[in-house]
């Protein structure tokens, strides 16, 4: 059989701690030796079915076992893995299997079913697997122009306008091996799982696996719920959005979590009010991460978290990160502009269009769309997101996809997407509609229109009937 390294992490990690608890969840917890017996059986159930190599595989699963499991049977086969949420809707999904032209998908049955017919439903011992093709040739090779992909994942969540970033199995290695360098994770840690695994999976599912540490997974973000998962299970790191530490910070009882070590914020800036809230609760330093998928987790705030919450941090050994002026080139300490990185694990292409990685390097860097400054012992602080990019709990919205689903109803001409601040999720999305002339619409059913074509997090939640929106001198919208 081919080897696959991203495969092998879970092979040496039965190997090497094959009695030490791997995932902790609603089921109950399994070691890392149950968990490769599970895997392989349900390997073997995929290569009987016809998955192998060169193909694309969709792995929709809840946060669970059963995701982790389809995660490393999908890549056990030769397969490029696609996580998929079950929070997608329909017309998510029927786009994400139109653009990437993934050859087949498995399924979980927590979310909707991804295609009409389903050829197989593969058991589990907890669970079913739910299997089906998508139609495309297996003749059809994915990512051809990529050695060994292992994932891909759009940037958005789904893909819209956005370009699928596929990582190959080396990639993935170095990335979380870099990552590791700053985490510093071990047979010793639990970390306590509250993200959706189908948008964060590489430099911390698969990175946790490679070094023994065991997974516990809430079931929701709800603070009681974390504070009871990370009690039982002696958790030593919180992995969170800013949403998730606010909670806890607003959590009433006396109750403390006198075995964690570390919290860690991603996903999206968090307020430096926050990281004071939490620090009161709890006694603990919030550190934010900086996590970007064409790259993994190259900048930690670990070393002056209490001093500069506010900062995302210092580079991860191994990463130069730099802050760069219209042409590339590294500005003087306390200067604002473009957040460049260069280091090991990153992406190896870009699947729509395919587009490989040295052409979309600046003179070696990595642009990430943010701006940044850096001090002159390196701390990093995000000056300004993308502007186009709205976070919602930690999730992230592309204006351009929602507007795409506004423009689908026939008396809608245009529509515009921005947000406003909102107390628990950060941001909440609005709409504003410009509609064809003589034509009107229920507000209530546009509304109910979004929400059964978009996560949940991406449906506006409010809109504005306006006569016109502001252009650029080029044609395109203006945005806020």
């Amino acid at each position: 059989m081919k080897n696959w390294p991203v495969y092998d992490i879970l092979k040496e990690a039965a190997r090497r701690w094959p009695h030490n608890p791997a995932i902790h969840d609603e089921y109950g917890s399994i070691s890392f030796r149950q968990l490769l017996d599970e895997t392989e059986e349900l390997g073997v159930q995929l290569r009987e079915l016809g998955i192998r190599e060169g193909m694309g595989l969709g792995m929709m699963a809840s946060n669970s076992r059963h995701f982790i499991m389809g995660l490393f049977a999908g890549v056990g086969c030769g397969a490029a893995v696609m996580p998929m949420s079950p929070l997608l809707k329909k017309p998510e999904i029927d786009s994400i299997l139109h653009d990437a032209q993934l050859h087949a998908v498995i399924d979980d049955q927590t979310g909707t079913q991804p295609l009409e017919t389903a050829e197989a439903l593969i058991p589990m011992k907890q669970g079913t697997f739910r299997f089906a093709f998508s139609g495309i040739d297996e003749s059809v090779r994915f990512a051809p122009f990529v050695e060994q992909p292992a994932f891909i994942r759009f940037t958005s969540g789904t893909t819209g306008k956005s370009k699928g970033v596929v990582v190959s199995h080396r990639s993935v290695i170095e990335r979380i091996e870099a990552a590791n360098k700053g985490l510093h994770l071990d047979s010793n840690s639990t970390v306590v799982w509250v993200l959706p695994m189908a948008y964060h999976f590489m430099v911390s599912i698969v990175l946790y696996v490679k070094y023994g540490a065991a997974i516990a997974i809430a079931k929701d973000f709800l603070a009681r719920n974390i504070i009871d998962i990370t009690n039982q299970y002696k958790g030593t790191l919180l992995y969170a959005s800013p949403l998730q530490i606010k909670l806890l910070a607003s959590d009433t009882t006396n109750e403390q979590l006198p075995t964690l070590k570390n919290v860690i914020s991603t996903s999206a800036g968090i307020s430096l009010d926050v990281c004071l809230a939490f620090k009161k609760r709890f006694g603990l330093d919030v550190s934010q991460a900086y996590g970007i998928i064409e790259i993994g987790l190259p900048i930690l705030n670990y070393t002056k978290s209490a001093e500069h919450p506010e900062a995302v941090g210092y580079a991860v050994e191994g990463y130069s990160v730099d802050i760069l002026d219209d042409n590339y080139q590294p500005l003087p300490a306390g200067e604002v502009g473009h957040l460049g990185i260069k280091g090991p694990g990153m992406f190896d292409a870009y699947l729509l269009p395919p587009v490989l990685r040295n052409e979309v390097l600046k003179n070696g860097y990595f642009l990430t769309a943010d701006y940044a400054s850096k001090t002159a012992d390196g701390l990093i602080k995000v000056e300004g997101r993308s502007k186009s990019v709205i976070n919602v709990s930690g999730l992230k919205v592309f204006p351009e996809e929602v507007e795409a689903v506004l423009e689908t109803i026939p008396e809608v001409k245009q529509a515009r997407i921005s947000s406003s601040p909102h107390p628990l999720t950060g941001q909440l999305i609005e709409a504003e509609l410009v509609l064809h002339e003589g034509k009107t619409v229920d507000i209530e059913e546009v509304l109910t229109y979004c929400k059964k074509r978009l996560s949940a997090f991406k449906a506006p939640q409010r809109i504005r009937i306006v006569g016109s929106l502001p252009m650029t001198g080029s044609g395109k919208l203006q945005r806020h």
